[in-house]
């Protein structure tokens, strides 16, 4: 090969090689996600990847309207127990199986039956599931289910292909199929998710990328590096300790949203030998620990004033918070006093905890504060994803945990503080709370709804089985290369409308 040839085949590879590049997206996440089916998983960082893999029967707005995805219409009945959904026309799923009124039915059928489901609290109310034309499906209800459009925006809304769901069983996760506008690929545990464009996507032409590459990179400041490298194109949840930096950064976009979540301590009461010690056992124990910390300092040195304090489900500034129990103060000598009523001057206990670095400093902190109360804490750092099955199967005292956040005020409370609950790992159970959270469920007076909630709070506020600490801002940076993103509160990235400059 002469050197012309060389180097013209040397040039034609790289300008490929940088064709490849620029149609790849490479997103930095901050965990690795759980099991990829939208009726078994649990983390955030999965829904992140389902905003990509699977779409939903409906989507929010970043103001948090409901707006229609495979759903394009829908209607209520007087008495709010029936829901008639007009669907989507022309959707394939990746395997080329149709998007039709069969398949939602199907996939109401697997949410409530199939035994791994953790979506079967999420859609309890549907009664029934009647096709009643080939893109129209009906709903029947047993009571008026307040929460179900907003259950249908997450992954009890995702639709996955029967074909491959019927085949896979249990196993769906190892290969999803959806009808989003990336399929699956590949997955190495702990290194990557690949995605690649579907072709056939009803709105592919909102979609700039052949690829999507999730990374998951515990440690926020290798994210960031990784980032300003130029081996990232974007990465979720920004250190807030990082923020100044990053804005100072012409190469970088941050961008901001706040959540509808919140961060806590969820403590194992009930699930199984591990709940038997003092702090699963005793209310007066859980209400020391939550004295010992002060959640205002937690803000300002671990998050720098960029988050709120918090003490229940939805934050201060949320509709849904109950005044009557405001952020408290710390208070040392209170909480000594009521690890002593309980029986103790000293005690040890155990906290799991993700092993990035935010979460550790954050419980670092709770746990000097801690000490000077009398609390000797543990703290057993764990793979997210490990932490989660550990936390599920009752392997634990106490988890450092939280949750993204829901659109409806239920999504935040019911499926962790009901007894059957499908993510109440403390297994905390009040026959009381039941009756007031599912109460809250089947209005759609607002005044009623808030009524339910207070007085459910009234009880949990004594009970305590989560801690709450704080309720954090999502925050995202990006590559200047990029162009298009829209912060959601939901803490999701979309990809329709995202594009390199």
């Amino acid at each position: 090969m002469t050197d012309l040839k060389r180097m013209t085949l040397a040039l034609a590879l790289a300008a490929s090689a940088s064709f490849a590049h620029a149609a790849d997206l490479r997103i930095g996440l901050q965990e690795d996600p759980d099991v990829l089916d939208p009726d078994q998983s649990r983390t955030f960082v999965g829904r992140i990847v389902y905003a990509s893999l699977c779409d939903k029967l409906v989507d929010i707005t970043p103001g948090l309207e409901i707006i229609p995805q495979l759903a394009t219409g829908w209607s209520w009945s007087e008495d709010g127990k029936t829901l008639t959904m007009q669907l989507r026309e022309g959707v394939t799923f990746h395997d080329g199986t149709p998007f039709d009124a069969e398949a939602v039915k199907a996939n109401i059928d697997r949410s409530q039956n199939l035994p791994e489901s953790r979506r079967k609290s999420e859609v309890k109310s549907i009664t029934g599931v009647e096709v009643t034309g080939p893109h129209e499906v009906q709903f029947s209800l047993a009571d008026p289910d307040a929460t179900l459009l907003a259950q249908f925006a997450d992954r009890a809304g995702m639709m996955v292909s029967p074909t491959a769901a019927a085949a896979a069983g249990a196993d769906f996760g190892l290969n999803p199929v959806c009808s989003g506008p990336f399929k699956f690929v590949e997955r190495i545990q702990q290194d990557r998710i690949v995605l690649e464009k579907f072709a056939d996507y009803w709105n592919a032409d909102a979609i700039s990328f052949d690829r999507v590459v999730f990374l998951p990179i515990p440690d926020t400041t290798v994210r960031l590096a990784n980032l300003r490298a130029g081996d990232l194109d974007m990465l979720e949840r920004l250190a807030a300790t990082d923020v100044a930096s990053a804005k100072g950064d012409a190469s970088l976009q941050v961008e901001e949203a706040v959540s509808l979540g919140y961060q806590g301590i969820t403590v194992n009461v009930a699930n199984g030998e591990r709940a038997n010690n003092p702090l699963g056992q005793d209310a007066r124990v859980r209400q020391a620990l939550s004295l010992a910390i002060d959640r205002n300092v937690i803000n300002q040195v671990v998050f720098e004033g960029a988050f709120a304090p918090g003490n229940q489900p939805f934050p201060p500034t949320s509709p849904w918070y109950d005044t009557r129990f405001p952020v408290p103060e710390r208070d040392v000598e209170k909480a000594k006093a009521l690890l002593k009523e309980a029986g103790f001057d000293r005690l040890e206990i155990e906290v799991q905890v993700a092993n990035n670095p935010v979460q550790m400093q954050l419980m670092q902190v709770v746990q000097a504060m801690a000490a000077e109360a009398g609390f000797d804490i543990k703290l057993t750092a764990k793979e997210f994803a490990t932490l989660l099955k550990d936390q599920t199967a009752g392997d634990y005292q106490a988890s450092q945990v939280g949750w993204s956040g829901r659109v409806d005020p239920d999504g935040n409370i019911h499926q962790f503080q009901t007894c059957n609950g499908g993510i109440n790992d403390s297994k905390y159970c009040d026959p009381e709370v039941d009756r007031l959270l599912n109460a809250a469920r089947v209005s759609n007076d607002t005044a009623e709804r808030k009524a339910s909630y207070d007085a459910a709070r009234a009880i949990l506020a004594e009970a305590m089985p989560i801690i709450y600490l704080y309720h954090q801002t999502w925050i995202w940076a990006l590559s200047d290369k990029l162009d298009g993103f829209v912060p959601y509160p939901d803490g999701m990235i979309r990809l329709e409308g995202v594009s390199f400059k």
